[in-house]
Protein backbone atom coordinates (compact mmCIF):
# COMPACT_ATOMS: atom_id res chain seq x y z
CA UNK A 1 0.00 0.00 0.00
CA UNK A 2 1.72 3.84 -0.90
CA UNK A 3 1.87 6.33 1.25
CA UNK A 4 -1.17 7.69 -0.16
CA UNK A 5 -3.67 5.21 0.55
CA UNK A 6 -2.43 4.77 3.68
CA UNK A 7 -2.99 8.12 4.40
CA UNK A 8 -6.44 8.61 2.61
CA UNK A 9 -8.56 8.53 6.08
CA UNK A 10 -6.86 11.38 7.14
CA UNK A 11 -8.13 14.97 7.50
CA UNK A 12 -7.09 17.05 4.44
CA UNK A 13 -5.18 20.38 4.72
CA UNK A 14 -5.16 22.63 1.83
CA UNK A 15 -2.53 25.36 1.96
CA UNK A 16 -2.82 27.94 -1.07
CA UNK A 17 1.06 29.72 -1.10
CA UNK A 18 4.35 28.47 -0.34
CA UNK A 19 5.33 31.91 0.98
CA UNK A 20 6.33 32.64 4.85
CA UNK A 21 2.90 31.78 5.99
CA UNK A 22 1.98 29.08 4.30
CA UNK A 23 5.45 27.32 4.35
CA UNK A 24 5.38 28.16 8.54
CA UNK A 25 1.85 26.00 8.72
CA UNK A 26 3.11 23.20 6.20
CA UNK A 27 5.95 22.45 8.70
CA UNK A 28 4.13 22.96 11.98
CA UNK A 29 1.78 20.19 10.62
CA UNK A 30 5.06 17.67 9.78
CA UNK A 31 3.91 15.53 12.85
CA UNK A 32 0.29 16.04 12.97
CA UNK A 33 -1.93 12.93 11.59
CA UNK A 34 -2.92 15.00 8.58
CA UNK A 35 -2.57 15.31 4.72
CA UNK A 36 -1.22 18.67 3.76
CA UNK A 37 -1.23 19.63 0.36
CA UNK A 38 0.63 22.71 -0.61
CA UNK A 39 -0.68 24.30 -3.40
CA UNK A 40 1.68 27.35 -5.41
CA UNK A 41 2.00 28.87 -8.38
CA UNK A 42 5.98 28.81 -8.32
CA UNK A 43 7.76 25.48 -7.82
CA UNK A 44 9.82 27.86 -4.88
CA UNK A 45 9.99 29.57 -2.01
CA UNK A 46 11.02 33.34 -2.45
CA UNK A 47 12.52 34.94 0.23
CA UNK A 48 11.57 38.54 -0.15
CA UNK A 49 13.69 40.76 1.86
CA UNK A 50 17.05 40.23 0.12
CA UNK A 51 15.48 40.78 -3.48
CA UNK A 52 16.88 44.02 -3.71
CA UNK A 53 20.17 42.32 -3.18
CA UNK A 54 19.72 39.99 -6.43
CA UNK A 55 18.40 42.96 -8.34
CA UNK A 56 21.70 44.90 -7.43
CA UNK A 57 24.08 42.17 -8.39
CA UNK A 58 24.67 41.14 -4.76
CA UNK A 59 23.28 37.50 -4.63
CA UNK A 60 22.44 34.77 -7.18
CA UNK A 61 18.42 34.19 -7.40
CA UNK A 62 19.16 30.76 -6.25
CA UNK A 63 20.64 32.39 -3.39
CA UNK A 64 16.86 33.51 -2.01
CA UNK A 65 14.65 30.66 -3.32
CA UNK A 66 14.34 27.06 -1.99
CA UNK A 67 13.24 24.35 -4.35
CA UNK A 68 9.32 23.79 -2.27
CA UNK A 69 9.60 19.86 -3.14
CA UNK A 70 12.55 19.35 -0.87
CA UNK A 71 10.21 20.17 2.49
CA UNK A 72 8.62 16.64 1.88
CA UNK A 73 12.14 15.31 2.09
CA UNK A 74 11.54 15.84 5.75
CA UNK A 75 8.16 15.82 5.86
CA UNK A 76 6.08 12.70 4.44
CA UNK A 77 2.55 14.04 5.14
CA UNK A 78 2.91 16.70 2.52
CA UNK A 79 2.52 16.84 -1.40
CA UNK A 80 3.46 19.72 -3.32
CA UNK A 81 1.37 20.75 -5.99
CA UNK A 82 2.33 23.52 -8.83
CA UNK A 83 -0.88 25.05 -10.00
CA UNK A 84 -2.94 28.78 -9.69
CA UNK A 85 -6.01 28.75 -7.38
CA UNK A 86 -9.04 29.58 -9.98
CA UNK A 87 -12.55 29.07 -7.44
CA UNK A 88 -12.95 28.38 -3.84
CA UNK A 89 -16.21 25.93 -2.99
CA UNK A 90 -16.93 26.55 0.51
CA UNK A 91 -20.63 24.86 0.86
CA UNK A 92 -18.67 21.66 -1.19
CA UNK A 93 -15.39 22.46 0.79
CA UNK A 94 -13.20 22.26 -2.06
CA UNK A 95 -11.06 24.55 -4.47
CA UNK A 96 -10.41 24.30 -8.29
CA UNK A 97 -6.59 24.76 -9.57
CA UNK A 98 -6.45 25.99 -13.49
CA UNK A 99 -5.66 22.87 -14.69
CA UNK A 100 -9.48 21.40 -14.01
CA UNK A 101 -7.98 19.37 -11.12
CA UNK A 102 -10.48 19.66 -7.65
CA UNK A 103 -8.51 19.00 -4.34
CA UNK A 104 -10.93 18.45 -1.11
CA UNK A 105 -10.49 20.12 1.87
CA UNK A 106 -11.63 19.56 5.45
CA UNK A 107 -9.60 23.38 6.15
CA UNK A 108 -8.28 25.50 4.41
CA UNK A 109 -5.38 28.23 4.75
CA UNK A 110 -5.28 30.92 2.34
CA UNK A 111 -1.72 32.43 2.09
CA UNK A 112 -1.50 33.41 -1.61
CA UNK A 113 0.52 36.48 0.00
CA UNK A 114 0.16 39.88 -2.32
CA UNK A 115 1.60 42.11 -5.23
CA UNK A 116 3.50 45.49 -6.23
CA UNK A 117 0.72 48.54 -5.80
CA UNK A 118 0.82 51.18 -7.92
CA UNK A 119 -2.09 53.12 -6.48
CA UNK A 120 -2.99 54.51 -9.76
CA UNK A 121 -0.27 55.98 -10.77
CA UNK A 122 -0.22 56.61 -14.25
CA UNK A 123 2.85 55.11 -15.94
CA UNK A 124 4.07 53.42 -13.15
CA UNK A 125 2.94 49.83 -14.42
CA UNK A 126 4.36 50.69 -17.58
CA UNK A 127 7.55 52.45 -17.23
CA UNK A 128 8.76 51.64 -13.86
CA UNK A 129 10.42 47.95 -12.16
CA UNK A 130 8.87 46.42 -9.12
CA UNK A 131 11.13 44.43 -6.92
CA UNK A 132 8.65 41.75 -4.98
CA UNK A 133 9.29 38.59 -7.13
CA UNK A 134 12.60 36.94 -8.25
CA UNK A 135 11.70 37.28 -12.08
CA UNK A 136 11.40 41.28 -11.38
CA UNK A 137 14.55 41.46 -9.05
CA UNK A 138 16.38 39.63 -12.27
CA UNK A 139 14.87 42.08 -14.99
CA UNK A 140 16.22 44.85 -12.82
CA UNK A 141 19.61 43.50 -12.39
CA UNK A 142 19.71 43.06 -16.04
CA UNK A 143 18.40 45.90 -16.95
CA UNK A 144 20.18 48.05 -15.11
CA UNK A 145 23.77 46.59 -16.31
CA UNK A 146 22.44 46.84 -19.30
CA UNK A 147 22.05 50.57 -19.56
CA UNK A 148 25.36 51.07 -17.45
CA UNK A 149 26.63 49.66 -20.59
CA UNK A 150 24.93 51.73 -23.02
CA UNK A 151 25.67 54.61 -20.60
CA UNK A 152 29.21 53.97 -21.26
CA UNK A 153 29.52 53.99 -24.85
CA UNK A 154 26.73 56.89 -26.09
CA UNK A 155 28.66 60.19 -27.10
CA UNK A 156 27.01 61.64 -24.28
CA UNK A 157 28.40 59.27 -21.78
CA UNK A 158 29.14 62.41 -19.35
CA UNK A 159 25.92 62.47 -18.62
CA UNK A 160 25.97 58.93 -16.80
CA UNK A 161 23.08 57.05 -15.36
CA UNK A 162 20.09 58.26 -13.43
CA UNK A 163 18.06 55.81 -11.23
CA UNK A 164 15.07 56.86 -9.51
CA UNK A 165 13.70 54.86 -6.65
CA UNK A 166 9.94 55.54 -5.64
CA UNK A 167 9.18 54.49 -2.19
CA UNK A 168 10.78 55.32 0.93
CA UNK A 169 9.81 52.07 3.18
CA UNK A 170 12.21 49.28 4.17
CA UNK A 171 12.68 48.41 0.70
CA UNK A 172 12.89 51.28 -1.09
CA UNK A 173 15.64 52.27 1.98
CA UNK A 174 17.25 49.25 1.33
CA UNK A 175 17.69 48.94 -2.67
CA UNK A 176 19.05 52.60 -2.95
CA UNK A 177 21.50 51.88 -0.43
CA UNK A 178 22.56 48.60 -2.69
CA UNK A 179 22.43 50.75 -5.10
CA UNK A 180 25.41 52.93 -3.86
CA UNK A 181 27.17 50.11 -2.22
CA UNK A 182 27.46 48.89 -6.22
CA UNK A 183 28.12 51.97 -7.41
CA UNK A 184 30.89 52.65 -4.67
CA UNK A 185 32.68 49.24 -4.59
CA UNK A 186 32.99 48.90 -8.36
CA UNK A 187 31.88 51.73 -11.10
CA UNK A 188 35.07 53.98 -10.83
CA UNK A 189 37.67 51.40 -12.10
CA UNK A 190 34.74 49.16 -13.90
CA UNK A 191 33.90 51.96 -16.05
CA UNK A 192 36.27 54.87 -16.48
CA UNK A 193 34.54 55.54 -19.63
CA UNK A 194 31.90 57.75 -17.28
CA UNK A 195 32.72 61.00 -16.40
CA UNK A 196 31.70 63.66 -13.31
CA UNK A 197 28.34 61.91 -11.67
CA UNK A 198 28.35 58.76 -13.57
CA UNK A 199 25.97 57.31 -11.40
CA UNK A 200 22.91 58.98 -9.56
CA UNK A 201 20.38 57.90 -7.09
CA UNK A 202 17.88 59.29 -6.28
CA UNK A 203 15.02 58.67 -3.39
CA UNK A 204 11.37 59.74 -3.50
CA UNK A 205 8.91 59.30 -0.67
CA UNK A 206 5.82 61.98 -0.06
CA UNK A 207 6.27 62.00 3.77
CA UNK A 208 9.38 60.06 5.63
CA UNK A 209 11.34 57.70 4.80
CA UNK A 210 10.91 54.65 6.87
CA UNK A 211 7.54 55.76 8.71
CA UNK A 212 7.27 52.79 11.06
CA UNK A 213 10.68 53.48 12.94
CA UNK A 214 11.37 55.60 15.73
CA UNK A 215 12.87 59.33 14.45
CA UNK A 216 15.95 59.08 15.23
CA UNK A 217 16.32 56.21 13.30
CA UNK A 218 14.93 57.85 10.71
CA UNK A 219 16.88 60.90 10.54
CA UNK A 220 19.93 58.79 10.57
CA UNK A 221 19.13 56.71 7.65
CA UNK A 222 18.14 59.68 5.96
CA UNK A 223 21.67 61.08 6.78
CA UNK A 224 23.64 57.62 6.31
CA UNK A 225 21.96 57.38 2.88
CA UNK A 226 23.12 61.03 2.13
CA UNK A 227 26.77 60.37 3.21
CA UNK A 228 26.72 57.44 0.36
CA UNK A 229 25.62 60.11 -2.21
CA UNK A 230 22.39 59.29 -2.55
CA UNK A 231 19.50 62.19 -3.25
CA UNK A 232 16.86 61.51 -0.75
CA UNK A 233 13.69 63.81 -1.81
CA UNK A 234 11.01 64.14 0.41
CA UNK A 235 7.41 65.79 0.77
CA UNK A 236 6.29 66.16 -3.46
CA UNK A 237 4.04 62.33 -4.38
CA UNK A 238 4.73 60.97 -7.92
CA UNK A 239 2.22 62.28 -10.63
CA UNK A 240 3.75 60.44 -13.65
CA UNK A 241 5.92 58.02 -14.51
CA UNK A 242 7.31 58.19 -18.02
CA UNK A 243 9.65 55.96 -19.88
CA UNK A 244 12.56 58.52 -19.01
CA UNK A 245 11.64 60.69 -16.24
CA UNK A 246 9.65 60.93 -13.41
CA UNK A 247 6.97 63.80 -13.11
CA UNK A 248 6.57 64.37 -9.21
CA UNK A 249 3.51 66.81 -7.63
CA UNK A 250 5.35 70.00 -6.85
CA UNK A 251 6.23 70.38 -11.29
CA UNK A 252 9.24 68.91 -10.87
CA UNK A 253 10.59 66.63 -13.95
CA UNK A 254 13.33 64.41 -12.74
CA UNK A 255 15.26 62.54 -15.80
CA UNK A 256 15.73 59.01 -15.08
CA UNK A 257 17.16 56.11 -17.14
CA UNK A 258 15.32 53.65 -14.77
CA UNK A 259 12.90 53.65 -12.10
CA UNK A 260 12.19 51.41 -9.39
CA UNK A 261 9.12 51.24 -7.67
CA UNK A 262 9.03 49.75 -4.04
CA UNK A 263 5.55 51.89 -2.74
CA UNK A 264 3.98 48.96 -0.86
CA UNK A 265 1.44 45.39 -1.97
CA UNK A 266 -1.72 45.01 -2.34
CA UNK A 267 -3.55 41.39 -3.05
CA UNK A 268 -4.03 39.93 -6.17
CA UNK A 269 -6.84 40.70 -8.25
CA UNK A 270 -8.32 36.81 -8.42
CA UNK A 271 -8.70 37.75 -4.39
CA UNK A 272 -11.70 39.57 -5.31
CA UNK A 273 -13.55 36.30 -7.28
CA UNK A 274 -12.96 33.84 -4.60
CA UNK A 275 -16.37 35.30 -2.60
CA UNK A 276 -14.70 35.73 0.86
CA UNK A 277 -15.14 38.85 3.62
CA UNK A 278 -12.76 41.57 1.95
CA UNK A 279 -11.69 44.94 3.67
CA UNK A 280 -11.57 48.37 0.88
CA UNK A 281 -8.19 47.38 0.51
CA UNK A 282 -8.78 43.81 -0.40
CA UNK A 283 -7.32 42.04 2.29
CA UNK A 284 -9.17 39.09 3.26
CA UNK A 285 -11.16 40.02 6.80
CA UNK A 286 -10.54 36.90 9.44
CA UNK A 287 -11.53 36.74 13.33
CA UNK A 288 -8.98 37.11 16.21
CA UNK A 289 -8.41 32.99 15.33
CA UNK A 290 -7.62 34.02 12.05
CA UNK A 291 -10.60 31.81 10.68
CA UNK A 292 -12.16 33.61 7.87
CA UNK A 293 -15.34 35.72 8.86
CA UNK A 294 -18.38 33.53 8.20
CA UNK A 295 -16.50 30.11 7.26
CA UNK A 296 -15.49 28.27 9.63
CA UNK A 297 -12.52 25.97 8.94
CA UNK A 298 -11.38 28.64 6.51
CA UNK A 299 -7.95 30.41 7.73
CA UNK A 300 -6.42 33.51 6.35
CA UNK A 301 -2.40 34.62 7.47
CA UNK A 302 0.10 36.75 5.81
CA UNK A 303 -0.44 39.72 4.17
CA UNK A 304 -3.35 38.74 2.22
CA UNK A 305 -5.21 38.64 5.53
CA UNK A 306 -6.41 41.47 7.76
CA UNK A 307 -6.37 40.94 11.13
CA UNK A 308 -8.56 42.63 14.31
CA UNK A 309 -5.20 44.03 15.29
CA UNK A 310 -4.44 44.96 11.50
CA UNK A 311 -0.79 43.33 11.72
CA UNK A 312 1.93 45.21 10.06
CA UNK A 313 2.52 43.14 6.39
CA UNK A 314 6.28 41.55 7.06
CA UNK A 315 7.65 38.36 7.93
CA UNK A 316 7.49 37.79 11.13
CA UNK A 317 3.46 38.32 11.50
CA UNK A 318 3.12 36.06 8.52
CA UNK A 319 5.41 33.41 10.17
CA UNK A 320 3.60 33.42 13.45
CA UNK A 321 0.37 33.39 11.75
CA UNK A 322 1.10 30.12 9.96
CA UNK A 323 2.08 28.19 12.57
CA UNK A 324 -1.01 29.93 14.30
CA UNK A 325 -3.46 28.22 12.01
CA UNK A 326 -1.27 25.08 12.14
CA UNK A 327 -1.94 24.86 15.97
CA UNK A 328 -5.75 25.85 16.00
CA UNK A 329 -6.72 23.10 13.21
CA UNK A 330 -5.18 20.84 15.61
CA UNK A 331 -7.09 22.09 18.24
CA UNK A 332 -10.43 21.23 15.95
CA UNK A 333 -9.46 18.12 15.08
CA UNK A 334 -9.34 17.18 19.12
CA UNK A 335 -12.52 18.94 19.52
CA UNK A 336 -11.00 22.44 21.49
CA UNK A 337 -11.79 25.56 20.79
CA UNK A 338 -9.34 27.42 18.73
CA UNK A 339 -7.75 30.24 20.28
CA UNK A 340 -6.66 34.16 19.50
CA UNK A 341 -3.55 34.68 17.74
CA UNK A 342 -0.97 37.05 19.59
CA UNK A 343 1.71 38.15 18.21
CA UNK A 344 5.55 38.49 19.26
CA UNK A 345 6.46 41.87 17.77
CA UNK A 346 10.56 41.14 16.92
CA UNK A 347 11.29 44.26 15.72
CA UNK A 348 12.62 45.40 12.03
CA UNK A 349 15.29 46.32 10.46
CA UNK A 350 16.83 47.75 7.77
CA UNK A 351 20.19 47.85 6.16
CA UNK A 352 21.69 50.94 4.26
CA UNK A 353 24.84 50.32 3.24
CA UNK A 354 28.06 48.25 4.95
CA UNK A 355 28.11 48.07 8.60
CA UNK A 356 25.12 50.51 8.36
CA UNK A 357 21.23 49.52 9.33
CA UNK A 358 18.73 50.24 11.55
CA UNK A 359 16.79 48.23 13.62
CA UNK A 360 13.97 48.09 16.81
CA UNK A 361 14.36 45.40 18.65
CA UNK A 362 12.26 44.25 21.99
CA UNK A 363 13.20 44.39 25.15
CA UNK A 364 13.60 42.18 27.89
CA UNK A 365 9.99 43.18 28.09
CA UNK A 366 8.35 41.17 25.53
CA UNK A 367 9.67 37.66 28.03
CA UNK A 368 6.42 36.23 29.71
CA UNK A 369 8.22 35.23 32.70
CA UNK A 370 8.58 39.08 33.48
CA UNK A 371 4.84 39.51 33.29
CA UNK A 372 4.27 36.92 35.36
CA UNK A 373 6.54 38.31 38.35
CA UNK A 374 5.32 41.42 37.64
CA UNK A 375 8.67 43.09 36.71
CA UNK A 376 7.15 45.35 34.32
CA UNK A 377 5.15 47.61 36.69
CA UNK A 378 8.38 48.07 38.99
CA UNK A 379 10.70 48.91 36.62
CA UNK A 380 8.98 51.04 33.75
CA UNK A 381 12.15 51.31 31.59
CA UNK A 382 11.94 47.42 30.83
CA UNK A 383 9.02 48.26 28.70
CA UNK A 384 10.87 50.18 25.99
CA UNK A 385 11.85 49.23 22.73
CA UNK A 386 15.48 49.00 21.62
CA UNK A 387 16.93 51.28 18.75
CA UNK A 388 20.01 50.40 17.14
CA UNK A 389 22.09 51.98 14.44
CA UNK A 390 25.51 51.26 12.96
CA UNK A 391 27.57 47.78 13.27
CA UNK A 392 25.16 46.19 16.01
CA UNK A 393 21.99 47.04 14.09
CA UNK A 394 23.80 46.05 10.81
CA UNK A 395 25.09 42.63 12.43
CA UNK A 396 21.47 41.71 13.84
CA UNK A 397 20.53 41.95 10.32
CA UNK A 398 22.89 39.76 9.02
CA UNK A 399 21.83 37.29 11.76
CA UNK A 400 18.17 37.70 11.26
CA UNK A 401 17.98 37.79 7.58
CA UNK A 402 20.53 34.43 7.53
CA UNK A 403 18.53 32.41 9.93
CA UNK A 404 15.71 33.15 8.73
CA UNK A 405 16.76 31.36 5.23
CA UNK A 406 15.22 27.92 4.92
CA UNK A 407 17.75 25.74 3.97
CA UNK A 408 21.60 25.01 4.99
CA UNK A 409 22.89 25.90 1.28
CA UNK A 410 21.00 28.94 0.86
CA UNK A 411 22.40 30.10 4.75
CA UNK A 412 25.64 29.50 3.54
CA UNK A 413 25.91 31.27 -0.09
CA UNK A 414 23.94 34.60 1.63
CA UNK A 415 26.74 34.47 4.23
CA UNK A 416 29.31 34.42 1.55
CA UNK A 417 27.20 36.92 -0.76
CA UNK A 418 26.58 39.44 2.02
CA UNK A 419 30.40 39.03 2.96
CA UNK A 420 31.78 39.61 -0.70
CA UNK A 421 29.64 42.70 -0.26
CA UNK A 422 30.12 44.46 2.89
CA UNK A 423 33.62 42.68 4.40
CA UNK A 424 36.12 44.63 5.33
CA UNK A 425 38.27 44.83 2.22
CA UNK A 426 36.67 42.62 0.13
CA UNK A 427 34.02 45.81 -0.35
CA UNK A 428 36.70 47.30 -2.56
CA UNK A 429 36.51 44.78 -5.28
CA UNK A 430 34.05 45.42 -8.24
CA UNK A 431 32.46 41.78 -7.55
CA UNK A 432 28.76 42.29 -9.03
CA UNK A 433 26.49 39.61 -10.44
CA UNK A 434 25.28 40.42 -13.87
CA UNK A 435 23.19 37.96 -15.80
CA UNK A 436 22.40 38.98 -19.76
CA UNK A 437 22.75 41.96 -20.93
CA UNK A 438 22.64 41.84 -24.80
CA UNK A 439 25.56 42.57 -26.77
CA UNK A 440 25.89 46.32 -28.53
CA UNK A 441 24.32 46.19 -31.85
CA UNK A 442 25.32 48.81 -34.72
CA UNK A 443 22.84 51.56 -35.43
CA UNK A 444 20.98 51.28 -39.07
CA UNK A 445 24.15 54.54 -40.34
CA UNK A 446 26.40 52.13 -38.83
CA UNK A 447 25.44 48.91 -40.21
CA UNK A 448 25.79 50.67 -43.95
CA UNK A 449 29.27 50.86 -43.42
CA UNK A 450 29.76 47.53 -42.49
CA UNK A 451 31.50 44.96 -45.03
CA UNK A 452 28.90 41.88 -45.98
CA UNK A 453 31.03 39.47 -44.09
CA UNK A 454 30.90 41.89 -40.97
CA UNK A 455 26.78 42.05 -41.46
CA UNK A 456 27.20 38.35 -41.32
CA UNK A 457 29.50 38.26 -38.32
CA UNK A 458 26.81 40.84 -36.57
CA UNK A 459 23.92 38.48 -37.74
CA UNK A 460 25.40 35.67 -36.28
CA UNK A 461 26.23 36.73 -32.89
CA UNK A 462 22.80 38.43 -32.57
CA UNK A 463 21.62 34.66 -33.40
CA UNK A 464 23.52 33.15 -30.69
CA UNK A 465 22.62 35.81 -27.93
CA UNK A 466 18.76 34.98 -28.52
CA UNK A 467 19.41 31.37 -28.03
Amino acid sequence: MSHSEASAHLPHIVIIGGGFAGVSAARALRHAPVRVTLVDRRIYNTFQPLLYQVATGGLNPGDVTHFLRSLRAQQPNLDVVHEHLMEIDTDARAVRLLDGQELAYDYLLLANGVTTAYHGTPGAKENSFAVYSRSQAITIRDTLFTRLERAAVRPDRDKGLSVVVIGGGPTGVEMAGALAELRDQGLEPAYPELEGDAFRITLLQRSEILKPFLPKLRTYAAAQLRRRDVTVRLGAGVEEVCPDSVRLSDGTVLPSDLTIWATGVAPHEEVRHWSLPLDEGDRIRVGADLQVEGLPGVFAAGDVAITPQDLPQLAQPAIQGGAHVARQIQRLLAGEPTEPFEYYDKGQLAIIGRRSAVGEVPGVANLPVLHSIGILQRVPLLRRIVPLTGRPAWFVWLFVHISSLLGPRNKLQVMVGLVARYGARLHRAPVPIVGDVPAIRPSKAQRRRLSPAERSAVDAAAAEDAG
